[in-house]
């Protein structure tokens, strides 16, 4: 069984249907997918549609943008009940905080000598209700103004960019909650990504466990380096804590995150079901 638990369609900041999606997931050899688009359950049907044609299945998902005081924290969400009052108010909460965002983006690329209409965005958005920096990023590259979407992140929009505006996103422990609330598993996407072991430290995670029930820390992924995966192994174990791996593929949308890279045991799957059943979700 290869399971990957963290993936993203065109719903939200990748490039593949959620059909198209669930077959390349196919053609990887994949047989458990997770689809967790961005602060959206809107791919979810299509992909379940897709998967009962397939050799896929399906794990209802989603990625909820949050926040550790000042700092970005992503939160995975399994088997939400994706008609939960709380959390779909919410999560429209947060995509209007994207959406708003976006023209004071585009003032400060003016500013720097890159133009852009808010029409060139909205169309590498298309229909998806989460609009974010990487359709900013496309728009930038369809300009000539950097050469793909790392480079865009890494001269302008990355949050210490000079393109970066913030918006709002949910503190973690109520996205935990508003996660268990929904019968699902709340899992810490990438803790120690890009600098996030400075946050995401031993003490915040007792808290987290303690008073508000997180599940687990995704472990095995690309933004982490093969220390940190040992240490974060060791950690998890320490606070019972369950251990996911994954690609965070978005298609052509992040480069060297190809489906499969990094996988999650079935034994863990096995529980996060169980959890998922016992919370009251859907799978």
């Amino acid at each position: 069984m290869t399971i990957d638990l963290h993936t993203h369609s065109a719903v939200s900041d990748g490039t593949d249907s959620p059909a198209d999606l669930v077959a390349a997931a196919a053609r990887a050899g994949l047989t458990v997918l997770a689809l967790c688009d961005h602060d959206t359950f809107d791919g979810l049907a299509d992909a379940a549609a897709a998967a009962r044609g397939s050799t896929v299945r399906l794990l209802p998902g989603i990625e909820i943008s949050a926040r550790l005081g000042g700092d970005s924290v992503h939160l995975l969400g399994y088997g939400c009940r994706t008609a939960d009052p709380a959390l779909t108010a919410e999560l429209a909460r947060i995509r209007e905080g994207r959406r708003r965002r976006v023209p004071a983006m585009l003032a400060a690329l003016a500013r720097l000598g890159m133009p852009l209409e808010l029409s060139e965005v909205a169309r590498f958005a298309g229909d998806s209700p989460s609009v974010g920096r990487p359709h900013v990023a496309d728009a930038l590259v369809a300009r000539g103004y950097v050469a793909d979407r790392n480079q865009a992140f890494a001269r302008y929009l990355a949050d210490d960019g000079p393109a970066y505006v913030s918006r709002y996103a949910t503190e973690v422990a109520t996205g935990i909650d508003l996660v268990h609330r929904a019968g699902g598993v709340a899992v810490i996407a990438h803790p120690w990504g890009r600098g996030g072991e400075r946050q995401i430290t031993e003490s915040l995670l007792v808290g987290l466990v303690g008073r508000h029930g997180l599940d687990g820390i995704e472990v095995d992924h690309n933004d982490h380096t093969p220390a940190q995966r040992r240490s974060l192994r060791v950690l998890a174990d320490r606070l019972g804590l369950l251990v996911t791996g994954s690609s965070d593929y978005h298609g052509l949308g992040k480069l060297n995150h190809p489906l499969g890279c990094h996988t999650t045991a079935p034994a863990v799957l096995g529980e996060i079901e169980r959890r998922i059943d016992l919370f009251g979700g859907s799978r």
